[in-house]
């Protein structure tokens, strides 16, 4: 971990995207007089229903434990918080990254990866799938209805593309219906961070909110997660006397920063190392450019499996998860098998589309709650189904 200072890159790295050399939307529509196209992106993102949503969507732990845990909608802040300070730092259009990282997870399902993989397992016995990535593309572009003169939001074609390709990559051949957005290329660095800086947001939140929920020992994670244990001990041999909460809040936050901060010097050191003077030496370079050092992504990882060995499968969070998933399930099949059971704009979807990939639609877009009340409505029973589920 370095203790150095980052000088920041001059926010006109060449590598940056900007905004006027946008491949545009799929609407022209003027330029707006004070407002770069990511950033009425930015602000179209906010506004959004979607959005709105994200606030009833479960990211780890419910309010049952307590009112302070991250949901999926301050998850998101914390995110593109992350997001910015990263991008500036590159010198990166920071209204893209901003962009980028409050709609990553506008397309999620109720009960997080819990309730996108049943999705997924429900889709592919149909012969299709589920992502919510993708998901979130249809979101953006078919569901929202805001606007007179288009469909969608009409984000521009980056913002679109950093959707479907931050945290992966598409074969044309496999998703023909994606071959506009320069599948065979990388995206922008811009895009490429944003599955790194989920990731440092994640990773720390859970922790803490782990230890908010009283199922986090902090012996074992010392133990067990050698480099926050380093940093624990050193700010607490530094700090005696001091509250151990406040001492594990210090230690979490240079873990964050660390991780930050290895993000964009690895990042740096690859794009100067390649030689790329353009966006268009990101796109085409062999490989993505931005990630962890080797050293970082181990002690990611050494959080990440910590998170999966001791919270994630904790029995208090995976009898919630189960019962909720198994209520979004039996809500599937009685969609699927009940014309006229969904709202009328989905059944009117329904008539031109297969009526599997609506009610996969219409059920993803349903918060956690809703979904829990609308399966009380058709099969009774208790309303308390509460989620507590992994990333």
């Amino acid at each position: 971990m370095t203790e150095q200072p980052i000088e920041p890159v001059p926010t006109s790295a060449s590598w940056a995207m900007r905004a006027e050399q946008s491949r545009g939307r799929r609407y022209p529509e003027p330029p707006h007089p004070y407002r770069s196209g990511y950033a009425r992106d930015r602000d179209r993102i906010i506004h959004s229903r979607a959005f709105r949503r994200l606030e009833a969507k479960t990211q780890v732990f419910t309010t049952r434990y307590s009112d302070h845990f991250r949901n999926r909608l301050t998850h998101t802040l914390e995110v593109a918080q992350i997001a910015r300070t990263v991008a500036a730092a590159l010198g990166l259009n920071t209204e893209l990254a901003e962009a980028l990282a409050l709609v990553h997870d506008i397309g999620h399902p109720p009960f997080g990866h819990a309730g996108e993989r049943k999705l997924d397992e429900l889709m592919r016995a149909q012969g299709g799938c589920f992502n919510h990535n993708l998901h979130a593309l249809r979101i953006v572009e078919q569901f929202e209805q805001r606007y007179l003169n288009f469909p969608g939001l009409n984000l521009t074609f980056e913002v679109r593309e950093g959707i479907i390709k931050h945290s992966r990559d598409y074969s044309a051949a496999e998703f023909p219906h994606l071959s506009e957005y320069l599948l065979d290329l990388r995206p922008p660095l811009e895009a490429q961070l944003i599955d790194w800086v989920d990731e440092i947001a994640y990773n720390t939140a859970d922790i803490d909110d782990a230890l908010e929920a009283g199922l986090l020992d902090l012996a074992v994670l010392r133990k067990e997660v050698g480099f926050f244990g380093k940093i624990f001990a050193q700010v607490d041999s530094t700090h005696p006397g001091a509250r151990a909460k406040l001492i594990f809040n210090e230690a979490l936050k240079r873990v964050l920063d660390a991780l930050a901060t290895d993000l964009i010097e690895t990042t740096r050191q690859r794009v100067l190392a390649s030689a790329a003077s353009s966006v268009e030496d990101i796109r085409r370079a062999p490989k993505r450019l931005a990630g962890f050092s080797d050293a970082a992504a181990v002690r990611n990882r050494e959080l990440k499996r910590f998170l999966f060995a001791h919270i994630y499968n904790h029995s208090a969070i995976a009898e919630d998860r189960d019962r909720s998933v198994k209520c979004l399930e039996e809500l599937f099949f009685y969609y699927s098998g009940r014309p006229d059971a969904m709202p009328a704009f989905y059944e009117e979807l329904a008539q031109t589309e297969s009526r599997h990939v609506i009610v996969c639609d219409y059920i993803a877009g349903m918060t956690d709650q809703f979904l829990l009340r609308q399966h009380h409505e058709h099969f009774g029973g208790s309303r308390s189904g509460q989620s507590a589920t992994p990333h």
